[in-house]
């Protein structure tokens, strides 16, 4: 297990040093015009993905916090389980040094830090960062390797066992 550990906590460094470097550069709400559909803009995102539940109290900041950490202790014991393959557990180490790159913002910043902003022709993506992007990426691999993945084709075959 110990290659996917690695990769978890190269995303989560990695993640934290670009939101690092961006601290260190912008103002809240700065925007750097990168091309013509990108930009770097520094925003706080109390909320979940496409800051779901942002515009609440504030209890929504541990509530996510706890559950990253749960998800990402499941993830681990899956992790485990699929340590001979090689999709699965990537995917996992994936989201985990994703999901733990945006939990330390959380503790620290008390709202996720994101920057990464696409935009064309008047539609705008949310911004976000690394750690955002990896746990797509793993759960897109996820995904892929419970359908497609060796497990998937021995329950496919009759009398495969089980």
């Amino acid at each position: 297990m110990l290659p996917w550990l690695i990769l978890a906590v190269v995303v989560g460094v990695l993640d934290q040093i670009t939101k690092q470097m961006v601290l260190a550069t912008l103002h809240y709400g700065q925007v750097i015009p990168v091309t013509s559909f990108f930009d770097l803009v520094l925003v706080f995102n109390t909320g979940a993905a496409f800051s779901f539940l942002a515009d609440h109290s504030g209890w929504q900041r541990w509530f996510f916090t706890v559950l990253a950490v749960v998800i990402s202790g499941w993830l681990l014991t899956l992790m485990h389980q699929h340590r001979h393959e090689k999709l699965l557990p990537a995917a996992f180490a994936l989201i985990i040094g994703g999901a733990l790159g945006n939990v330390y913002d959380r503790i620290v910043h008390g709202a996720v830090v994101d920057f990464l902003h696409f935009h064309y022709a008047g539609w705008s993506w949310p911004a976000f960062n690394l750690a955002d992007s990896a746990i797509t990426v793993g759960v897109v691999m996820m995904l892929w390797g419970q359908l497609f993945g060796p497990s998937s084709r021995d329950q496919a075959q009759p009398g495969a066992p089980s």
